[in-house]
């Protein structure tokens, strides 16, 4: 099979077999690949027999990026709409676990990624912190008291995941098991400035009136809820870690809400203390931080001191290599659209996704997570492709 590009960057093959898994790939172990300019930084030898996505995350020398998907658990499989239909809860089938294990383990049985994601939710710590909520088929997230005021902001409680969602590391535990090394297990949190979002704001929002409201005109209390989010969820981060995680995301989702100016205020600061927190106890953690929309951020979000920075689709892959720079692994970013298109169209995208970001230190992974009503067979080829890439 043909090279899916004639530039300095090593060929990609969408065949296992086109090149020898590891003698191949020494003859890169010296070169640094340039992408628009920036550099990834040149591979370590794999000295360890962890999984791949570890490997490539910390720099080592691998054959092919690692690859799994944001969602690759939900609605879009046949498998999970049948527990649906006997458990039609999200929070029941979320909470419990026996069904975290078993839906967590549904695409890795099928498509076997590199990554096997704790099926949950970023609200899933509301209730432990006296924050009542629901998720509703149909709405999302219904927060029963959004929170206003200085008063409603002392009732929040500090988290204590050992009390309050057992379930998470009892499922943690299990799924290391059952994967067994094979693939990383992958938690993952809500970042404060998301969670404060939903529970001020009572649940989605459009426009995000009411959380700059309360920015803009009492920033004192939005500061506490932040703290009590910060340091809960750092919290939430070490129990993951301890119970099975070897990787956890920290999702931003509604972070680039703000202006530069207002996310230096409002999440930054906040993002940077999990990520002190973490180290301090799980130094080799790796931490993945993804926010959608996240263009103008980039450069803040890898000051944030994450290892790996996750690209939503609207950012040029090879452009955001080179602003984040060689020291921040990259995660992404194909459209999730593009999983709706032929074959040929999925083959060509994914290709184009590794060459931009080149050798080393790339998850492959959509841009955001996978839409209800993706084939689940071109999910089975976006899998197939993926793994049959070689560097």
């Amino acid at each position: 099979m043909s090279c899916i590009h004639n530039t300095p960057l090593p060929c990609f093959s969408a065949s296992s077999s086109s090149f020898p898994r590891r003698n191949r790939c020494a003859s890169f172990k010296s070169r640094i690949h340039c992408t628009l300019g920036g550099t990834v930084a040149e591979p370590k030898s794999t000295t360890s027999a962890e999984p791949l996505l570890l490997n490539a995350v910390r720099g080592e020398d691998v054959e092919r990026p690692p690859v799994w998907l944001m969602r690759q658990a939900g609605r879009y499989m046949k498998s999970y709409q049948v527990i649906c239909e006997k458990y039609p809860s999200f929070r029941q089938r979320s909470e419990n676990t026996d069904l975290v294990v078993e839906i967590s383990l549904q695409p890795w049985k099928v498509f076997k990624p590199d990554g096997v994601i704790l099926f949950s939710d970023i609200l899933t710590p509301l209730s432990g912190m006296n924050i009542p909520f629901d998720i509703v088929k149909g709405k999302g997230p219904i927060i029963a008291n959004p929170i206003s005021e200085a008063s409603q902001v002392n009732e929040v409680r500090e988290f204590v995941p050992e009390e309050n969602v057992p379930y998470v590391g009892e499922a943690l535990t299990i799924l290391r098991k059952e994967v067994d090394n094979k693939a990383a297990v992958l938690g993952f949190v809500g970042a404060p400035f998301t969670l404060a979002s939903y529970v001020v704001e009572g649940g989605s929002s459009k426009h995000f009136s009411k959380i700059k409201r309360l920015a803009f005109s009492q920033p004192k209390v939005l500061h506490a809820l932040l703290q009590k989010f910060t340091s809960s969820m750092a919290r939430y981060v070490q129990y993951q870690a301890d119970n099975g995680a070897q990787a956890v995301q920290i999702f931003d989702s509604w972070a680039t809400e703000l202006s530069p100016v207002d996310f230096e205020e409002f999440s930054l600061p906040y993002l940077k203390q999990i990520v002190e927190s973490v180290k301090k106890t799980h130094p080799d953690l790796p931490l993945i931080l993804y926010a959608s929309g996240s263009g103008g951020l980039l450069e803040r979000l890898a000051s944030t001191g994450v290892d790996v920075v996750s690209l939503d689709w609207t950012v040029d892959m090879a452009e955001g290599r080179r602003r984040l720079g060689a020291d921040v692994a990259v995660q992404g970013n194909v459209d999730p659209g593009v999983l709706f298109g032929s074959k040929e169209f999925i083959t060509k995208r994914i290709n184009d996704t590794v060459k931009k970001a080149g050798k080393g230190k790339h998850i492959l992974n959509l841009g955001h997570g996978i839409v209800v009503g993706t084939p689940e067979e071109n999910v089975a080829h976006f899998f197939e492709v993926a793994k049959g890439i070689r560097y």
